[in-house]
Order: C-alpha cells, then structure tokens, then sequence
C-alpha cells in the first residue's frame, strides 16, 4: 500500500471533498471498480475528504453522477504539479542539474588520502612508497588497484606489517 502512494506521489494525486447523501455507495463503487482511495476522512454525514490519483479523478466523475454527489477538488499534490509550478524557470532546473552531475563526476576521483597508526615510519615515507605504486591525489577510483598497492607496500617495507583500505 505504500508503495502504491510514493508512486501516486510521483505520478501526482489530488485531494478531493464528495459532498452526497449516498457517500457510502460512492466508497463501494469505488471500490469495485478498483479505484484507490486513502486518507479517508468524513465530517459530518455528509462530506468525505479523500486522496486519488489524478488517471482516477477521471472515472470518479462518472461515479459521482451515478452516487448524485458533487466531487470537488481542494488540493493538487505530487511531482508533476512541483514541476508545472516551476516549468518557467528551465535555467534553475538546468543548474541543478549540472549542479548535481558535477557532484556525482567528482566523487568518482580521490581527493583525500590518510595515513593513520604509524609511530615508527613518517608519513611522508609511507605517502611516497604509495605514490610510486600508483594512488595519488586526483586519481580515478576505478583504475586503483588497492591490492596491489597494499602487495607493492608490504614487499618493498619489512617494518609493515598491516595495511588496511577504507572506502
């Protein structure tokens, strides 16, 4: 069920006000033809609040004429409704966009390297004996071989003992 929601709020919904004698019919009907509705709530006998997905809005017009009840929409929600709102500013979604593109692009490089533990070795040694292996600052994640490295360090300094990578 709440599955079905996030993707109505992603294809949009809308709350609606039945206002009707025969609410309980207008639910079952409803119902029957598989028409979802959540967030039910009643005041009074005579008017329901409820959420539907804007494709159903359509067939609930029909089901209105046949239940003799008004149907009247209060509120517009979901994505396409966010995105018709903004559907004049395209340079700002653009932005974002590349905004958001170029966050993604750089996080694919390493920009941070640490040395942590040691008390015997300088960092500057160890720093030096992992440039020569191939990690230096800027380079892409996908071409490091951190076994490799870790290989290459261990053979070229006998006081290492241990190595560890951390994402």
């Amino acid at each position: 069920m709440f599955f079905k929601i996030l993707i109505y709020y992603i294809l949009g919904y809308v709350n609606i006000s039945v206002e009707g004698y025969f609410i309980e019919r207008f639910i079952n009907i409803c119902i029957s033809k598989g028409i979802l509705l959540w967030n039910l709530k009643r005041k009074k006998s005579s008017f329901l609040y409820a959420n539907i997905g804007m494709k159903e809005f359509k067939k609930i017009k029909e089901i209105a004429k046949i239940t003799k009840c008004r149907v009247k929409i209060e509120r517009k929600k979901g994505l396409p409704f966010i995105l018709h709102r903004y559907k004049k500013r395209k340079l700002f979604f653009a932005a974002l966009i590349v905004v958001i593109l170029f966050i993604f692009g750089m996080s694919n490089f390493v920009w941070n390297i640490e040395v942590t533990g040691n008390n015997t070795i300088s960092k500057e040694e160890i720093m030096t004996e992992v440039s020569n292996s191939g990690l230096k600052l800027g380079i892409l994640k996908q071409k490091i071989d951190t076994k490799n490295i870790i290989n290459n360090l261990r053979l070229k300094r006998d006081d290492i003992a241990w190595v560890r990578n951390t994402p």
